[in-house]
């Protein structure tokens, strides 16, 4: 092979290592226009990279500014207190306003309306779901008012055996239910027969020299508990049992609802003429008035909506209810007047008693059963 290949200095060809680095061994820098030389300062900057959850620990954080932080603390302080003092002032107005209608009426409107709702659910999830749940609760219902009746009525001087009237007001109500109708006007006539008979034998046990005109009207007044709360809770229990039965219970407590708000709202805000002062001095004609929109509104609606009965009939069913509410309600007036008392029971804030709430409810049971026969298209004569 010829010399030509080799250095001319020393004959030996370049290492890979030299060709590499640019430069020869005797640092004379090799020369090629297909590899220019390497310019470090011809290199751009790196872009900075995306702050992620994974990066984040590797940005470096600037330092707190001390001066935002504790503007916006102090922003957020402020926030809060107006925000706690415009609650407080609401809350001393709602107070306020419930003391003036509490000096007006006599009622606690929130406890009223808590109470209100929460037996309004109980009576709706008995209805809507299963009808048969409606038994215990009208049950319960009856016990508990002729409970409290005849404590009532045993506290204004009259003997009223509380016992008897619980066991005979517990197979009234239970026979209106399970029996053919027929026998609920059996298991009164026997109820009344049965707690009038107590009264007599005990009063001939006691032989205290009652005078025979206390007597009688002790066992009267024994006999008119039976048939003014279970006898009537029974007769919802009776149409509670008809087909489509439990739609009618619900329309005509719901209508008698209405009359009572209506009237309780529009005595309270238009009131000023008494409908009855010696009987109910609190009740007005403009709050029956209110009453009478109140429960034909409902009727309609709830004849249309539910009860698939032309609207006329809604009104009817409306009247109805209304007239047999607004006498239940002075009927148990009446009765508290002459007892002396301003509600049955203290069990209900903001209501009173079981009673005041059932007056107007118990005796609009006659004219619901009667209109559903009357009216219901699932009748047939």
């Amino acid at each position: 092979m010829s010399d030509e290949t080799r250095d001319a200095d020393d004959g030996t060809p370049p290492t890979r290592r030299d060709a590499r680095g640019g430069a020869p061994a005797d640092g004379i820098p090799l020369v090629d226009a297909a590899f220019p030389s390497f310019d470090v300062d011809a290199i751009p900057p790196r872009p900075p990279l995306p702050v992620t959850p994974e990066n984040t620990s590797q940005v470096p954080l600037g330092p707190l500014d001390t001066a935002d932080h504790n503007a916006i603390r102090e922003q957020w302080r402020a926030a809060r207190d107006e925000l706690g003092s415009h609650v407080s002032h609401a809350r001393d107005q709602l107070d306020q306003a419930n003391e003036r209608i509490k000096q007006r009426t006599g009622r606690d409107l929130i406890l009223a309306i808590l109470i209100g709702l929460a037996f309004g659910a109980a009576l709706l999830a008995s209805l809507l779901f299963i009808k048969a749940l409606f038994v215990p609760f009208a049950l319960a219902a009856a016990l508990l008012g002729v409970y409290e009746l005849s404590r009532a009525l045993r506290a204004s001087g009259r003997r009223i055996d509380v016992v008897p009237q619980l066991i005979a007001a517990a197979f009234l109500v239970l026979s209106a239910y399970f029996a053919e109708p027929w026998l609920c006007w059996v298991m009164l006539f026997v109820a009344v027969a049965f707690v009038v008979v107590w009264r007599l034998i005990a009063q001939m046990v006691v032989k205290d020299g009652r005078t025979y005109g206390d007597v009688l009207t002790d066992a009267v007044i024994s006999g008119f508990v039976q048939v003014y709360v279970p006898f009537l809770a029974g007769v919802a229990l009776i149409l509670l049992e008809q087909e489509g039965g439990q739609w009618w219970v619900l329309s005509f407590i719901a209508i008698a609802v209405a009359a009572d708000t209506g009237a309780y709202a529009a005595g309270l805000a238009f009131g000023r003429h008494p409908m009855a002062p010696k009987i109910s001095p609190k009740k007005t004609w403009e709050g029956f008035g209110g009453a009478v929109a109140a429960s034909l509104i409902a009727g309609v609606l709830l004849a249309i909506f539910l009860l698939e009965l032309p609207w006329w009939a809604g009104l009817i069913f409306g009247a109805s209810i209304l007239l047999s509410a607004t006498l239940g309600d002075l009927g148990e007036s009446m009765l508290k007047r002459d007892l002396g008392i301003k509600d049955m029971s203290s069990w209900l804030p903001g209501h009173g008693g079981l009673l005041d709430r059932l007056d107007s409810i118990l005796p609009s049971t006659i004219p619901a059963l009667c209109l559903y026969f009357l009216l219901s298209p699932w009748v047939v004569m």
